[in-house]
């Protein structure tokens, strides 16, 4: 096996409903964050973490571009591609769309990423979730051609949909990048499963920083930040649920050693 090892950090965040108050959060974060990572890896909802559409759109209009502007400098600083987990975006009058994002380390946005499995859920008669209502679904795939490798992205929720990570891994996608607001009722049940499940089944990395605590809005998300190997093993996971930065060194090289192993993404039958 080559030596062909990369540095991956996954930032995992209390994300509010104020930008600033977030911007100035990933300003403390970076600081401890080392030149030498070659991928930055922010969670869902990291700019702004809200459901009222005004509180949506005050972000667009007053703190969207110096939102990215400080992600685009933290990048060419950092000499680091960065993923910014999701921000929304406008879809149209009424809808957005939660799109994730790929930074190069020249500060410059290189893929996009739209949510296309929207998180409608009915816990409990006192925790239900409709992302339908101000979200539009996304309708296309991504992989992101990075130096290093190659990262099929998605977002949260994507995660109980194994079809559409069979199809990154087929598209050639060494890594998965699944960033995550889960909740802290689903996160306990099927976070870690789920996670394993599919670096597993596609023999892939898989980055997923996650949010974590309570927020202004009175969610309580799951935190357990992970970077997980693509035999399945848990490299480095946050596990208390608070501010704080994973990582570790991974070999992108161990993707095809492991699909030589068990060919599972080329040798399905339907």
């Amino acid at each position: 096996m080559k030596n062909n090892k990369i540095k991956i950090v996954c930032l995992q965040t209390t994300s509010s409903k104020d930008p600033q108050k977030n911007i100035n959060m990933l300003e403390e974060l970076f600081l401890k964050v080392s030149s030498n990572t070659d991928l930055i890896c922010l969670p869902e909802c990291v700019a702004v973490f809200t459901d009222k559409k005004n509180e949506i759109n005050f972000f667009l209009d007053k703190y969207k571009q110096s939102f990215f502007n400080f992600i685009s400098k933290q990048a060419i600083k950092k000499k680091s591609s960065i993923l910014v987990g999701s921000v929304p975006e406008r879809f149209n009058n009424s809808k957005f769309v939660n799109r994730s994002y790929i930074f190069n380390n020249q500060g410059l946005e290189k893929n996009v990423y739209d949510k296309i499995n929207l998180f409608d859920v009915n816990l409990s008669q006192s925790e239900k979730y409709f992302e339908s209502k101000n979200y539009a679904a996304g309708k296309k795939i991504v992989v992101s051609d990075l130096s290093w490798g190659k990262l099929g992205m998605s977002i949260c929720y994507d995660l109980r949909f194994p079809n559409l990570y069979r199809k990154l891994a087929k598209k050639g996608a060494d890594l998965l990048s699944i960033p995550a607001a889960f909740t802290f009722t689903t996160g306990k049940a099927h976070w870690h499963s789920l996670i394993r499940a599919r670096a597993i089944e596609n023999g892939c990395f898989v980055l997923a920083p996650a949010q974590c605590g309570v927020h202004d809005n009175g969610r309580k998300t799951y935190g357990h930040s992970m970077i997980v190997n693509p035999w399945g093993k848990v490299l480095v996971e946050a596990k208390i649920n608070k501010i704080q930065i994973i990582s570790t060194f991974i070999n992108v090289d161990e993707v095809k050693e492991n699909r030589k192993k068990i060919p599972s993404t080329t040798d399905f039958k339907l």
